[in-house]
């Protein structure tokens, strides 16, 4: 069995697609493993066994006639348990929805089951994803699988480690400050942050907001670009979504480029990162100058990114959440109440100059891209720290205002609308993963993926996970 999960999901789809493994062996394999290492790190905690094994044996017995692309042939995934399915316990997190059975899925489930992926499992988050350590009063904490007293990140830290250890080939994300990045740094796997609209979701009350997106985890680049290729596609529910490339991305994944120029900034200009993060990343970009690439370092214009975020963030939790404060204060994390009421006290000179400083920060990213092919910066200032701290306040002295200020280099290019990828950099000297970010223009994913493969081929990390956890 340990064979199987060790498989990267796309050779795990090459076997099913030759019919040399079924899916209900998978899914058994998966179910043997998830037994194994789950209750030490707590990623999955809602299980959905009978229901895989039952739909991986109708898959097995009935391919369709038409492959369409991203068919993923029976295999395992988990969905973050902020996205509804049908049938299956969905919490978000939330002691408000710890019972609740959703009787329709969101439209990305439906989307993937229909590329008849098979759902396993639903991944542990923070309570309605806000924060990037992953717990919540109903399940608790999901802990790092690389060292059990440290934080996996958040908020799809259930998926990544999930993915780190073998449990699942793949797995869903979302991400509004870096909720697909963060975890992915943390863990030493990969999530991609897509350009929004690329994967539909919904139905939603806010079905124009393009802050907040759906996207891929899985333990490598060509593997993020098969769920990719899974996940993307337009559906009537969701009026930004959009038609896919004509170029799989898989195939786009599966061809290696070097980039030419490289933007390179260690900090953004707003952030204190830490020493050895800054010495990882700087060691990483150096062997792509060995290999050909021109690295440049450039000023930053992200200088009003975080108020800007802030703000922008904070309506979106008050248009998206003022009923849930008013009905259920009491139980609601503090964070939340904070973040929601923040947004409620906004004026409309703070919302107005917001978008005008994002509006600045995507015309400067456009100008940057004329001149380098990518952008690159740390995905996380500091490693992963005590899964106690339910965020981090400080790091070397310098206190951050709110409980999302540690996430500057990953909301910062949130704010930007382009694809941004979170590809493992190396290990500090304790043995914690480090993530780097890749960034490239809007709608540009085929050429992010296939830049990351390059990266991804001369840093040599590709077949670090699945772990074991460090006992």
């Amino acid at each position: 069995m340990d064979s199987l999960t060790n498989l990267t999901a796309t050779e795990a789809v090459k076997y099913l697609k030759k019919r040399e493994i079924s899916a209900v062996d998978l899914v058994y394999a998966a179910i043997n493993k998830i037994s194994e290492v789950d209750k030490f790190v707590n990623a999955l905690p809602t299980l959905a066994f009978d229901k895989a094994i039952e739909n991986a044996k109708y898959i097995t017995d009935n391919l369709p006639r038409e492959i369409p692309r991203g068919y993923l042939y029976g295999l395992p995934i988990a969905i973050k348990d902020l996205t509804d399915v049908k049938g299956i316990l969905s919490t978000k997190g939330s002691k408000i929805f710890k019972n609740y059975i959703p009787q329709k899925s969101d439209v990305l489930v439906e989307n993937l089951q229909s590329k008849d992926a098979v759902i396993i499992a639903k991944s542990n988050t923070p309570e309605f994803g806000a924060g990037a350590n992953t717990f919540n009063d109903v399940f608790g904490k999901t802990l790092n699988p690389w060292d059990l007293s440290k934080t996996c990140g958040g908020s799809s830290g259930g998926s990544a480690v999930a993915l780190a250890t073998g449990q699942v080939w793949l797995a869903t994300g979302s991400d509004l400050g870096g909720s697909l990045r963060i975890p992915a740094s943390f863990c030493s796997v990969v999530g991609l942050r897509p350009t929004a609209g690329l994967v539909s979701h919904g139905p939603t009350v806010l079905p124009f907001n393009n802050l907040t997106v759906e996207g891929p985890m899985a333990r490598n680049v060509l593997d993020v670009s098969l769920l990719l290729d899974a996940q993307s596609g337009i559906n009537i529910y969701d009026p930004i979504s959009m038609h896919t490339n004509s170029v799989s991305y898989v195939d786009s994944a599966s061809m290696p480029t070097r980039p030419f120029k490289i933007a390179y900034s260690p900090d953004l200009g707003i952030a204190k990162v830490d020493s050895e993060v800054l010495d990882i990343c700087s060691k990483a970009l150096s062997k792509f100058e060995t290999g050909g690439s021109k690295v440049e370092l450039i000023d930053s214009f992200f200088h009003k990114a975080e108020d800007t975020f802030q703000v922008l963030r904070a309506a979106y939790f008050a248009m998206n959440m003022d009923n849930v404060l008013k009905n259920y204060r009491a139980e609601l994390k503090e964070e939340i109440v904070w973040n929601i009421e923040k947004g409620l006290d906004l004026t409309s000179k703070q919302i107005f100059n917001a978008e005008l400083n994002r509006g600045s920060i995507v015309l400067n990213t456009t100008k940057m891209f004329k001149q380098f092919d990518i952008f690159v910066c740390p995905t996380v200032l500091t490693p992963p720290f005590d899964v106690n701290l339910r965020y981090l306040e400080e790091i070397d002295g310098v206190k951050f205002d709110t409980y999302i200020g540690w996430l500057a280099l990953t909301f910062a290019l949130t704010l930007t609308g382009c694809p941004v990828i979170s590809i493992p950099c190396g290990f500090t000297k304790s043995g914690l993963p480090v993530g780097l970010q890749i960034m490239a223009p809007w709608n540009q994913e085929s050429k992010l993926l296939s830049v990351s493969a390059y990266f991804e081929s001369i840093l040599g990390l590709r077949n670090k996970v699945p772990i074991s956890p460090v006992l």
